[in-house]
């Protein structure tokens, strides 16, 4: 029997102890057989997997990572192992010679969870699929290894799966043996061997995939040539769905920019692009095999937007290949050295490659993920500091993303575009297929730009937490500026230490110009220090200043009281988009910090919203009007508030040119926000019953989402739900039907959710997610609270029984909450207090779970905070 217990700490491995195995192996080259051939068998819980390794080693011992129901045997060099030394995580590897060949032959566990070689059968039409996640360190749930990122190595996969099955991996098929059985013909498929790489970057799919084929090639002026074959997979039921030409141009697109921009042919041989069910997030960047989440594959009619963020998605995979792929982290302290530049690549290439050119301004609501990390007290620097692998899997956040994406645009710009991606080129051609740090890039940039990087990199990469810069602001009767200083304020929260940064920014200066607004001054202005005036405003009597204009820096800026009036009036005519969303942001840092009361955002949402033309934008701003409805205003105020909201976004949807995406996403806000309130109930069965207005078509998900509104409050009847699964047998109707069943805000649907998400162990990851979506649904907050106990006493439970994604699904999915009643300080709310008593109570429970719920709680007591706000105000803004 296997001590989970000894598992959970074995598998944790740390980063000093990768040191020491590096310094005393060296993988050459890895042989993997995988037999699949009874996938497509429900009972068959287990493959084979066998595994030669072949390493040179300076130490007499080491171990390989490998978790496993059971290890058949294992040989070194010949001689047969003690496999009875397996704790399920380690195999000890006693007795190396200077060169190795060590195999393992284990018995590894299909995954249900999106970690390792995930199964997935389709309920449709029973068709059985397979594909891989690993990063940071599942593949090991695949195959014996050494699990960290420099231990690169050459990969060979051979797989024996059912003949008719698509078997693909990162390289192109070599060869192919079929066996014809009575039980089923097979077929064993051999892969060329990889280009040197880590072990998280090994991939597999198979099953009967639906596959469409292309190829991008290049005729450089060098005189070389390459053509890159290009395939997309995905299931046979959502054949009908995949955008191929608008995938297949995208990507020609990316490779064509990628190659004449980093100058270093794609080092893969093909690029093949999967999309799967059940996946744990956006895209996985597998060299030769990306896989995206099939959510990208629109079932019903998609807006611009959608496929924009698809094409931004596969932008940031494609920069992979390079930074991450070719060039690697040596530790996963330098995670961001492939995600940060890979978020911006994301948004610069869909920008200046493809026809999404407002790319930058969706950029600016993902910033939002990056400001909300900045300041959690789990914040870190962007280089941070990465001990062990719970750390590593947690820290795939908005810092390593989004704010190191923002840190390195204005590198960009620093450096100089020409310079900072001659640096890139450098880059690769000095560390192609080997382990990076921080060092070897500033060295190629500083060589580059021919500036001194180590201060800006002091600053920008390796402290944390956010700038905030505040315009101070003083005029005269006439409304003109007679003084403008921008104060920047800024404490790195780990060391306590103020942290002054510097700052590139750019003030637009609008003025009123008929029913709208228009730019009458752009002052480019250098910010570093506490105060920095611009004495170029002088004069200007232009009302509205939006700091950082044009999205130059990462910072949150505040709004002078006299540009907030402005923008009560008329912050939809701000004549440019981008402009707009920075301006939108600002407000929502300003409610976020309980600055703004919430009430007032929705009072700007609802003004301002319907005239807004964009889609990507109005769809974000609608989406935080409904955070700030059920987190941030006063709980006496919500009924009122929602009933408002919900009538609002009727009639934006009804007021919107039919069939345009404004309408699309008008309805969409409607259908998630009517569950909040019996008002949105009629409006709802309008929308299901024939109701909906010239142009919008109720597609599935739609028909699903407005479903699940109605049984949040009850409005639905079990037939009614049941006849819609009926009518959507497809994986989304399932977990569609199970988050809408576990949404009815009555003591027994809560009890029955409660029991199948903790003790149904045999849930994957989505129908785990969408059973606590339906179980935390607001109209049913009333019966949610007495669990809260059990939260509690069952957490480490989780941490230890579960795998690391699906117990973070349970321990941030049903995080108790409750509002802030009248008198109370948002201390002593018994939500907040019940968590501050499990931290306390809990010093020496798993880093990884405290952090789920200390960021948890932070976020809740900014909530309150917000709440108190907004209940002992009149809607003036707060410094």
């Amino acid at each position: 029997m296997v001590d989970w217990l000894t598992v959970t700490s074995t598998a944790n491995l740390t980063r000093e102890e990768c040191a020491q195995r590096a310094a005393a192996v060296e993988p050459e080259a890895y042989r993997l057989h995988l037999n699949l051939s009874t996938a497509p068998d429900a009972t068959a819980e287990t493959f084979t997997s066998t595994s030669t390794i072949v390493f040179a080693a300076t130490g007499d011992q080491t171990w390989v990572d490998v978790i496993a129901d059971e290890i058949e045997r294992a040989t070194l060099n010949g001689e047969d192992l003690d496999v009875s030394t397996y704790d399920g995580a380690r195999l000890p590897v006693p007795g190396l010679q200077e060169r190795n060949e060590l195999e393992v032959v284990a018995r590894c566990r299909f995954s249900r969870t999106g970690e390792g070689l995930h199964r997935f059968t389709d309920a449709e039409d029973e068709n059985t699929y397979l594909y891989t996640h690993f990063e940071p360190t599942d593949a090991r749930r695949m195959f014996a290894c050494f699990e960290q990122p420099d231990l690169k190595a050459r990969f060979t996969v051979r797989v024996t799966a059912p003949a008719e099955w698509v078997v693909r991996s990162g390289q192109a098929e070599v060869e192919r043996d079929e066996t014809y059985l009575a039980s089923g013909s097979t077929a064993t498929v051999t892969f060329g061997p990889t280009p040197p790489q880590s072990t998280y970057l090994v991939a597999l799919a198979a099953g009967p995939y639906h596959v469409a084929e292309d190829e991008w090639s290049v005729s450089r002026d060098d005189g070389t040539e390459q053509i890159v074959p290009l395939t997309l997979l995905c299931r046979q039921a959502m054949a009908k769905h995949l955008d191929a030409d608008d995938i297949f141009e995208v990507t020609k697109q990316g490779l064509t920019f990628f190659d004449e921009t980093f100058g270093f042919p794609y080092p893969w041989g093909k690029y093949d692009q999967v999309f799967v069910p059940e996946y744990n997030l956006g895209a996985m960047e597998n060299p030769g095999l990306v896989t995206f989440t099939e959510d990208f594959l629109h079932r019903g009619r998609s807006t611009a937007q959608q496929r924009e963020a698809r094409a931004e998605v596969i932008m940031h995979e494609m920069s992979h290949m390079w930074f991450g792929d070719l060039a690697t982290m040596r530790w996963w302290d330098g995670l961001w050295l492939k995600e940060s530049f890979a978020d911006l690549m994301g948004y610069h290439v869909a920008s200046a490659a493809t026809r999404y050119t407002d790319a930058w301004t969706a950029f600016v609501a993902r910033k939002s993920w990056a400001y909300r990390a900045d300041q959690l007290p789990s914040t870190h620097p962007i280089v941070a500091t990465i001990d062990d692998l719970e750390a590593a899997r947690q820290n795939f956040d908005g810092i390593t993303y989004a704010k190191g994406a923002s840190v390195i645009k204005q590198l960009m710009a620093y450096a100089g575009a020409d310079a900072f991606f001659a640096g890139a080129r450098e880059y690769f051609a000095r560390h192609a297929f080997g382990s990076t740090e921080l060092d070897d890039l500033l060295v190629c940039l500083e060589e580059a730009s021919g500036r001194d990087l180590q201060t800006w990199s002091r600053l920008w990469l390796q402290t944390a937490g956010i700038s905030t810069l505040r315009p101070d602001v003083t005029r005269d009767g006439s409304g003109a500026i007679t003084r403008l200083v921008v104060r920047q304020d800024s404490t790195d929260p780990t060391t306590g230490e103020q942290v002054l940064r510097p700052h590139r920014i750019r003030i637009g200066l609008y003025s009123p110009a008929g029913d709208g607004l228009e730019r009458t001054g752009l002052l480019e202005v250098d910010v570093d220090g506490a105060e920095t005036a611009v004495p170029e405003a002088v004069g200007s009597t232009a009302p509205l200043l939006v700091l950082n204009d044009d999205d130059l820096t990462f910072a949150k800026v505040q709004l002078d009281e006299g540009s907030l009036a402005v923008l009560r009036e008329r912050l939809s005519a701000l004549p440019e988009t981008l402009t707009r969303a920075l301006v939108w942001s600002d407000v929502w840092n300003a409610t976020r910090d309980a600055a703004l009361p919430a009430a007032d955002f929705l009072d700007l949402v609802i003004a301002q919203a319907p005239r807004e033309p964009e889609g990507a934008l109005l769809r974000t701003v609608l989406e935080r009007a409904l955070v700030a409805l059920r987190d941030y205003l006063p709980a006496d105020r919500r009924p009122a508030a929602a009933e408002r909201l919900v009538t609002a976004l009727d009639a934006g949807m009804r007021a919107a040119e039919p069939g345009s995406d404004l309408q699309l996403i008008w309805a969409r806000a409607l259908a998630g926000a009517a569950g909040d309130t019996p008002a949105g109930s009629p409006l709802a069965r309008a929308l299901l019953d024939g109701g909906a207005p010239e142009g919008l078509e109720i597609d599935d998900d739609l028909r699903w989402a407005l479903w699940t509104a109605l049984t949040a409050q009850d409005a639905a009847t079990t037939d009614e739900l049941e006849e819609q699964l009926r009518r959507d047998r497809s994986m989304s109707g399932r977990t569609a039907y199970v988050r809408a069943t576990a949404s009815r805000p009555t003591a027994e649907a809560k009890q029955w959710a409660w029991q199948r998400i903790t003790t149904d162990e045999k849930l994957t990851n989505d129908e785990l997610r969408s059973l606590i979506l339906g179980f935390i649904a607001p109209s049913g907050a009333a019966e949610t609270t007495r669990f809260a106990g059990d939260y509690y006493a069952s957490l480490v439970d989780w941490w230890r029984a579960r795998t690391q994604t699906m117990a973070l699904i349970l321990a941030v999915g049903l995080f108790p909450k409750q509002p802030l009643q009248a008198g109370q300080a948002p201390e002593d709310n018994p939500a907040a207090a019940a968590a501050s008593a499990w931290l306390e109570a809990n010093a020496d429970a798993p880093a990884g779970l405290r952090r789920s719920v200390l960021e948890s709680r932070d976020d809740l007591l900014r909530a309150l905070r917000a709440q108190e706000a907004g209940a002992a105000t009149t809607g003036t803004p707060r410094r």
